[in-house]
């Protein structure tokens, strides 16, 4: 239970994103967004945590062992966002500059978003088969780190400031929750830990609001109501096949961002008792995001970070198994969304912040000490993203205003113009500091030039460090003006380091004994 509460949390939260930014800031009609895009989306959830669930069984049997967690699964934020912001949000908008009354704008964004979803599934069927090598190749506090940079920036940072814009009940929901699980303390009637902290929270908060404090509701939620909506596809995807070239450069680094996570997941797990195949892994992420679009799915699904912490909260294989049939009938009946009513978000924040606060231990501790260095500088690409985040929300800095300070001069390159390049692409930024982080630690300096040297190849072509604020991927000599300047200098970072350190390698290299 621990476990389903801490896994549907994450998921609602996605999806009410997503229902919320086009149905409210862009103005796609709800019926399509409940009635076409969301079945088909949750479906794809439902597929993939049913995959997951029978993996941890296979597992279990063959090792023996009646301990094995299932990896966490779910819809993945980052590009969930990305969608929403970048391809479904504009592309509605174009339709209806078109004369597509809103309806007729609606259905073409939903056949783009489905097209969209498919290539993502079909991009990440043929990465899996890479799965194994690049885990091989990537040192763990490579893959360790940049997992806790997104828990502890991303995943953490925000339901923080959600559950202290209510700080009575997000205070008192936070302090029931690590009591439960980091404390490993008692509950009344053997409840779990997470749904007892809930139930407390949930009646502080509207107990209080029956007297009249600030911030709190006095009614009590709605009703539910249902709406039947099967996942299904629709013939109109081919008119999304000829819009999606236009946005492949931001579905490409989508795609491979969750290839690199489900890696570094993979790891995660591995390095809490679990030995997940990374290929199975991948195939199965890749199959649910496929099925997800053929549905009428408009996200791309993924493995979550938290493996850790939910083998901790106590989960084996069945919260998966659960979660995936909760989410998927709530997404064909149409309750989801009066779930999000009901428990309001500073009850369900603590969760997250627990399971940021578990993966970001566990990427300190599961490494060498002297590659706690490593693990470290994997954070500065989250951070990075998490200010870009705030700075680009047009309720504190409109849209003229982001572009024109990506544009304003400094001391050397524009500050925010840095910023947006460092936190694009952030998780294999993260992975390849704290890779070559850790080459240099153990004085392979060339095997440390090489990752530096891969990372420069990637910048050329915006798979990291991005200069567009949309994150998009490009190649260099298509720039022009400051963003050329911040790509080059960029890469050129990059390429004098590692010539620097392959210079470096031609030196004697200092025993391993005195390096110990």
């Amino acid at each position: 239970m621990n476990g389903f509460l801490g896994l549907v949390v994450d998921n609602l939260s996605v999806l009410a994103l997503l229902a919320a930014v086009l149905i409210g800031g862009y103005g796609v009609p709800a019926d399509v967004v409940f009635g076409r895009m969301f079945p088909g989306t949750a479906f794809g959830v439902m597929v993939g945590d049913l995959i997951y669930s029978w993996l941890a069984v296979r597992l279990a049997r063959r090792t023996g062992r009646d301990d094995v967690t299932a990896m966490p699964f779910g819809l993945d934020t980052p590009s969930t966002i990305g969608m929403v912001l970048l391809v479904l949000g504009p592309a509605f908008l174009k339709f209806r500059a078109a004369g597509f009354n809103p309806m007729a704008a609606g259905l073409e964004t939903w056949y783009l978003g489905m097209a969209a979803t498919v290539t993502m599934g079909v991009l990440k069927f043929l990465m899996a088969f890479g799965g194994r090598a690049l885990r091989r190749l990537v040192p763990q506090a490579g893959l360790l780190g940049s997992l806790a940079g997104i828990a502890l920036m991303l995943i953490g940072f925000f339901p923080m400031v959600e559950l202290l814009q209510v700080p009575i009940v997000g205070f008192l929901t936070l302090g029931l929750v690590l009591y439960a699980l980091v404390a490993k303390g008692s509950i009344p009637g053997g409840l779990p830990g997470v749904l007892f902290a809930v139930i407390v929270g949930t009646l502080a908060y509207y107990g209080l609001g029956h007297w009249g404090v600030a911030g709190m509701h006095i009614a009590g939620p709605a009703l539910p109501t249902l709406r039947l909506s099967v996942p299904h596809g629709d013939a109109g995807i081919l008119h999304g096949f000829t819009g999606v070239a236009e946005y492949l450069p931001l579905i490409i680094p989508f795609a491979l961002l969750t290839v690199v996570g489900g890696v570094n997941n993979t790891e995660s797990a591995s390095v809490a008792g679990d030995g997940y195949d990374v290929r199975s892994i991948l195939l199965g992420e890749a199959a649910a995001t496929l099925v997800a679009g053929l549905a009428g799915g408009v996200a791309q699904t993924t493995p979550y970070i938290g493996h850790p912490a939910f083998k901790q909260m106590g989960a084996r294989a069945g919260y998966t198994w659960l979660t995936g049939i909760f989410i998927g009938v709530g997404g064909m009946l149409g309750f989801l969304s009066n779930l999000i009513e009901l428990i309001p978000l500073a009850v369900l924040a603590p969760v997250l912040v627990f399971l940021a606060l578990n993966i970001t231990v566990q990427a300190f501790s599961a490494v060498p000490l002297r590659h706690a260095p490593a693990v470290a500088i994997s954070f500065f690409p989250s951070i990075a993203r998490l200010v870009t985040i705030e700075l680009s929300d047009p309720k504190f800095v409109t849209p003229e205003r982001f572009t024109r300070l990506l544009t304003l001069s400094e001391h050397g390159l524009p500050a925010l113009a840095v910023i947006v390049a460092f936190g694009n692409g952030f998780i294999i930024t993260a992975t390849i500091w704290a890779a070559f982080v850790v080459e240099m630690t153990e004085h392979r300096l060339r095997a440390a030039a090489a990752y530096l040297l891969a990372g420069a190849v990637l910048c050329c072509f915006g798979i990291i460090h991005s200069v567009r604020a949309d994150g998009g991927a490009y190649a260099l000599w298509q720039l022009a003006g400051t963003a050329r300047l911040v790509a080059t200098q960029f890469c050129a970072g990059y390429v004098a380091l590692a010539a620097a350190l392959l210079l470096l390698s031609l030196g004697r290299a200092r025993p391993a004994a005195a390096r110990d």
